[in-house]
């Protein structure tokens, strides 16, 4: 996979990290707007880097790329996408793939018709530690409760409060805590269980109708799960699942998990007890899994990506469309219910 970067932030410095350590994955080119040349020029000499673009169509004609990765705020990952996918080129946008669920699907279709591949960079679904999640489901039994936080107080929420609309908490950009940050407990939800029947948003709203914060309930059929998301507190984060039979807890963020410890029932005891609360309490097996050192949480997802590409595996490309597109509608019936509209 050569690799064209759409951007010059610092998403965009930590995929070129990132990639150094990815198999099957070589950084071609780069672009950045005029004003930002100089940036792109000490990143290209950073990371040897070939072609150095200001012209989007002309990087889109030229570059010996064959897959561009857009780092750019939420907004422009529409219309930067669709031009590449038009010129023939593979994308991976930087989640949330865009703001609208028709701008994704319409995105999906037209990479299809035009051989190409389109996908979201969400790291979680690329990490050993959801895989090992997915594997100790069975362990707990029937799901009765998904549970997740994650709460960060943003960089840019001192401005905010100020009144100063940025980027982060602007409704033009696709900004708020519901696609930013609550985005990766919806991954974890629509991955492990599909798409939900219903949803409901609960969200604190800032002055520019913009969610700071917010409570997502997804409704299953058998099942609620809970996801909170926050840019404007700080919390202990942490995924608890809940079965019949046991549960699961990560005591991290949901997108650097670290370790996983599952506690389920003892089968072969079945002996019980009451505790203080008069509750019964079964015998039960703990199991704790460590994950695996990276050198950067991005990495895998890019060799996952190259390996898609240069092997033309578009079952595992329609996978990840399908759970990428179903997250978009998922957040958008949530935003639309909880009345906040993207500009």
């Amino acid at each position: 996979m050569k690799l064209a970067f759409i951007g010059t932030g610092k998403i965009i410095e930590d995929a070129l990290y990132a990639t150094q350590f990815s198999e099957n994955t070589q950084a071609k080119a780069i672009f950045a707007r005029p004003h930002s040349k100089e940036k792109a020029e000490i990143l290209a000499g950073k990371y040897n880097i070939e072609e150095v673009f200001t012209d989007y169509a002309k990087l889109l004609e030229e570059s010996s790329s064959d897959t561009v990765y857009i780092g750019l705020v939420n907004s422009a990952h529409y219309q930067y996408a669709k031009e590449a996918v038009l010129a023939g080129k593979n994308v991976i946008l930087e989640k949330p793939l865009t703001g609208f669920y028709s701008q994704a699907k319409e995105l999906f279709e037209l990479a299809q018709q035009n051989g190409v591949f389109v996908f979201e960079a969400i790291t979680i679904l690329h990490t050993p530690a959801f895989s090992t999640l997915k594997n100790q489901l069975k362990k707990i039994g029937k799901i009765k409760i998904f549970n997740s936080n994650y709460s960060q107080y943003s960089s840019r929420y001192d401005s905010y409060r100020n009144g100063i609309e940025e980027h982060a908490f602007d409704r033009k950009y696709y900004g708020g805590a519901l696609f930013d940050i609550n985005i990766y407990n919806v991954h974890y939800c629509v991955s492990l269980f599909g798409r939900p029947d219903d949803v409901d948003y609960f969200p604190n709203i800032g002055f520019n109708g913009i969610d700071t914060s917010g409570i997502l309930i997804l409704k299953y059929r058998d099942f609620n799960a809970v996801c909170i998301g926050a840019k404007d507190s700080d919390s202990r984060c942490y995924l608890s699942i809940q079965g019949e039979d046991g549960d699961i807890l990560v005591e991290n963020k949901p997108n650097n998990i670290e370790k996983i410890k599952v506690k389920f029932v003892d089968k072969t005891n079945t002996a019980t007890t009451r505790d203080a609360s008069g509750a019964s309490v079964r015998a039960t097996i703990t199991e704790e899994f460590e994950t695996p050192k990276c050198n950067h949480r991005m990495s895998q997802e890019f060799t996952d990506f190259a390996n898609i590409i240069d092997s033309g595996d578009t079952k595992k490309a329609q996978e990840l469309s399908e759970e990428s597109l179903t997250v978009i509608e998922t957040l958008e019936r949530a935003r639309l219910k909880a009345d906040i509209s993207f500009e």
